[in-house]
């Protein structure tokens, strides 16, 4: 089998595993937006936290208190024995327990999605202070890749030539 059937043939296959990828984005609906007004230490802050509250941190999460800064890519996580409030731009949102917080740039505006209990992935303690634990809803989107992934590697092993001469075009 020559290079360009190859090619095309293991193309083919990793379109296959990485197709759904983009079936799997998360869903962009802002809870509330503002406008971005440019550069600034941060974009807002959490006005209350109360019981199982964390945030993301640059060394993973940690407990929030008011007043913690927020920025692109913040995420407030509440447990189930917590409450908290946060204050972006023009938003003022509460964040109920079981639930969490995404703060993301959309174009020009910055976006705030309130995500509920039945996506949330763990109930988060104070103890908590590192990753969270796995829970909720599983994504078979790295299976699926390596699936894919794995299916070209066999296909390419499978037709390439060992040069043993049995069968192989000649040169």
């Amino acid at each position: 089998m020559n290079l360009t059937v190859k090619v095309a043939l293991a193309g083919f296959v990793a379109s296959i595993g990485f197709g759904p990828v983009s079936s799997f984005a998360q869903d962009a609906s802002c809870t509330c937006t503002t406008p971005y007004q440019g550069a600034a230490s941060s974009i807002g802050s959490i006005g209350q936290a109360n019981g199982d509250v964390m945030v993301s941190q640059a060394a993973g999460y940690g407990p929030a208190k008011a007043g913690n800064a927020l920025d692109f890519g913040s995420r407030i996580v509440v447990g189930a024995k917590g409450a908290a409030s946060v204050n972006v731009g023009g938003c003022n949102l509460d964040v109920p327990a079981n639930s969490s917080l995404d703060i993301s740039r959309v174009e020009n505006n910055i976006c705030l999605k309130v995500v509920g209990s039945e996506q949330t992935a763990a109930a988060v303690s104070s103890e908590h202070t590192g990753q969270i634990g796995a829970g909720g809803n599983r994504s078979w989107v790295p299976l699926g890749i390596f699936a894919g992934m794995a299916g070209a590697a066999g296909i390419l092993a499978a037709t390439q030539d060992d040069g043993d001469g049995g069968g192989g075009v000649s040169p």
